[in-house]
């Protein structure tokens, strides 16, 4: 009797469950299923399994149930999955497990059924492809191989078996093994640095506490060096990783430090010190940086350390060595915009007038900086193109009717950003000019101004400029402009870049909604402005971010110069900084742009600027110049404090 009950409890209990899985809605069965995913409980998963037909996320489903039981699931039914689900993105997502899984296992036969499928394949894949290829013989995949032997400075788990390869057939030598250490630490990547020690001959290998002391305590270690270093590969290499330590930190003290011991050193390891003091320099805005990096020589450089001799060379209009500096890069890295336009600049300067407007024209006419730049070099001005003809009702439901469309859009709904990004991103994978301008009208309806954006951005002959620069929340950002009298292209260039218009919008450092502002920084404005009962969980209200971030950006703007190539810098990195960057004479702002030392605050300054000269062309329906609004960056003066205390 006892068990008759135990069995028919079990049974009521089953069927609650199945009961209250009924009484959800499909979005509600569709976030317990992937919290169930998440906590790797397979048997509540199997329970949410069933959504209601036709429901656009079921594919995640099933896809999750799979990944579960991925290392005892066979071939046949992930080819039947894959094949149900063909160029999707939980399609690829599962390929990439699959192969992952075959690769690790060493399985090829199975991985070389899938990799040529493979749409986007990351570096262990394509380790493991080349793996493949070395098992069944094919003696070229070690030829493949060899580029990453400097390129591939932190390499993932499945590149190691080919890395080491190289070193026992004999491909990569000593001299190989040292130039990948000089590259790691230039990248500041010591664990993978003291990691390729291991790949040198015995007599060349230092000792780990040894190496890692010249990472972590690289002068008191140069201190104690005996002064006579030539008959020691070991100990000059070691020796000039020091000098590039202690360059980090002060390029002054290693250069004191590398003329000590310069004459123990051979002449290529003397040049790559010399030019690692410099990029150093470079990047601190010493004007010794240009010397330092003439001592390097003819030696080869690598790519940031070649640029930022460039940057170097721009502050101080040293337009021979801009020249010669930027034709000796590497063709890819040439064929940049930003180095096609500085040799333009190069060339004009010393007076070879149509080589530079040949580069000039190669990239005149580009939506960015460089092509704005490079308009006003031949007259011309930037406006917006003709607008395309908006999508018809037909174009709308075609792109709506695209499965991954409609689960980015039913992601976005769960308010599941991340996943709905990447959704959308690989639905617009070959659309054509009039499929992005109907996708990017959806998302804007759908208030996703940053899918709709980044749908606009894609379009090669048909434009809608409109959408590509929209200009959302109008009521609350145009009066908050004029306020603070401030130009509302450039207020807007910058929101695009902080937010692309995402209220919710948060950084890895915790800034907050559209002006993306500081929970510091929202607090002191609003203690500033006197804005009564201010707490932190406003900060996402439209009209308080907008509020809080136009009045800082007045207050930034006051502090410096009324300039906003200064006050863009500010924003992004702090008003102290973008006054220590100025130099000692006026400046250009496209200069002082090229040379902000964060790769993200130049990158930021350079995208603000053009997304100003874009809205000041759709608000005022007039050409632009880039030139006139980054205008000329004043020198340095006495008080530079002025205004420090701005958070």
């Amino acid at each position: 009797m006892k068990h008759r009950y135990t069995v028919f409890g079990l049974f009521i209990s089953l069927l609650g469950v199945h009961l209250a899985a009924f009484a959800l809605t499909a979005d509600e069965q569709f976030l317990a299923a992937r919290d169930a995913f998440r906590a790797g409980d397979k048997a509540r998963l199997e329970r949410l399994a069933s959504t209601p037909p036709g429901y656009e996320l079921e594919a995640y489903v099933d896809y999750w149930r799979l990944l579960l039981d991925l290392k005892d699931t066979d071939a046949t039914t992930v080819a039947a999955f894959l094949a149900r689900h063909e160029n999707s993105y939980v399609g690829e997502r599962l390929r990439v497990d699959w192969l992952r899984l075959q690769g690790k296992r060493q399985q090829w036969a199975a991985f070389d059924v899938e990799y040529p499928r493979l749409a986007q394949p990351d570096q262990d894949l394509a380790c493991y492809a080349l793996q493949s290829r070395r098992a069944q013989g094919d003696a070229s995949a070690l030829d493949d191989a060899l580029p990453l032997w400097l390129t591939l400075i932190e390499p993932p788990e499945p590149c190691y078996p080919l890395l080491e390869a190289l070193i026992v057939e004999k491909r990569v030598l000593a001299d190989a093994v040292w130039a990948r250490i000089r590259r790691q630490f230039e990248a500041n990547k010591i664990a993978a640095a003291i990691y390729s020690m291991n790949y040198l001959p015995p007599s060349q290998t230092p000792d780990k506490k040894v190496a890692q002391m010249v990472a972590d305590a690289p002068l008191p270690w140069l201190t104690r060096l005996p002064s006579d270093l030539a008959g020691s590969r070991m100990q000059r290499e070691l020796a000039v990783l020091a000098i590039q330590r202690v360059a980090r930190n002060d390029p002054r003290m290693a250069a004191d430090q590398l003329s000590r011991i310069s004459a123990s050193l051979h002449a290529g390891e003397k040049a790559w010190a010399w030019g690692q003091i410099g990029w150093q320099a470079a990047q601190r805005h010493l004007p010794e940086a240009m010397e330092w990096y003439r001592q390097a020589g003819e030696a080869p450089l690598s790519d940031e350390v070649a640029q930022w001799k460039v940057r170097a060379a721009l502050r101080v209009h040293d337009w021979g060595s801009v020249r010669a500096t930027i034709e000796k890069m590497p063709p890819a890295l040439a064929a940049q915009p930003a180095w096609v336009y500085w040799l333009g600049r190069a060339y004009r300067a010393g007076g070879r007038l149509d080589e530079a407007n040949a580069l000039f024209a190669k990239i005149a006419g580009q939506p960015d900086f460089y092509g704005n730049l490079a308009n006003d070099e031949l007259g011309r001005t930037t406006t917006t193109p003709p607008k395309a003809s908006p999508p018809s009702r037909e174009e709308l439901l075609q792109v709506t009717a695209i499965p991954g469309v409609q689960r980015a859009l039913a992601f976005f709904r769960l308010n599941l950003r991340t996943e709905g990004v990447k959704e959308w991103n690989w639905s617009l994978r070959g659309m054509s000019d009039r499929e992005l301008l109907a996708a990017s009208d959806v998302a804007q309806r759908a208030g996703m101004y940053d899918r709709a954006i980044a749908a606009a951005d894609r379009t090669r002959t048909e434009h809608d400029y409109s959408l590509r620069y929209l200009a959302p929340f109008a009521d609350q950002v145009r009066p908050a402009a004029r306020n603070q009298v401030l130009d509302d292209a450039w207020v807007y260039g910058l929101m695009r870049q902080e937010s692309r218009f995402v209220t919710s919008a948060r950084s890895s450092v915790g800034a907050s909604g559209l002006m993306q502002l500081m929970p510091a920084t929202a607090k002191w404005v609003a203690n500033k402005i006197g804005l009564k009962d201010f707490q932190q969980s406003r900060v996402n209200d439209t009209e308080t971010n907008v509020l809080l971030g136009t009045t800082y950006m007045r207050l930034v703007l006051e502090s410096l110069d009324n300039h906003p190539v200064l006050a863009s810098a500010a924003y992004n990195a702090g008003p102290g900084r973008a006054r220590r960057w100025r130099a000692d004479r006026p400046m250009e702002g496209a200069i002082y742009a090229e040379t902000i030392p964060f790769n993200e605050t130049r990158d930021y300054v350079k995208k603000v600027m053009s997304n100003s000269v874009y809205y000041a062309a759709l608000f005022d329906g007039k050409p632009q110049t880039i030139k006139s609004r980054l205008g000329v960056i004043a020198p340095r003066t006495g008080g530079e404090a002025k205004g420090e205390d701005l958070p």
